[in-house]
């Protein structure tokens, strides 16, 4: 039972990249954003997004949608 209440709620953190874009999903707060620099922490860690010309395009509770020129994408404690 237990998995199929994990399945419904999917709490897990997910990151789709796509061309120009970035779907985030489930992070726990989002600390930075400019036209160079996205970055937010997650239950294990900081996420940075560089680039050019970055901005967010959805800002829903724990959702994010990043568009723009992507250059990296930094994970660590």
């Amino acid at each position: 039972m237990n998995g199929v209440i994990d399945y419904i709620r999917d709490n897990e953190f997910k990151m789709l990249v796509l061309e120009e874009k970035i779907d985030v999903v489930n992070y726990l707060d989002l600390l930075t954003m400019d036209e160079k620099r996205v970055s937010f922490t997650t239950k294990t860690g900081r996420v940075i997004i560089r680039g050019e010309n970055l901005s967010v395009k959805k800002l829903l509770d724990k959702e994010v949608l990043i568009v723009g020129q992507i250059k990296t994408i930094e994970m660590g404690e």
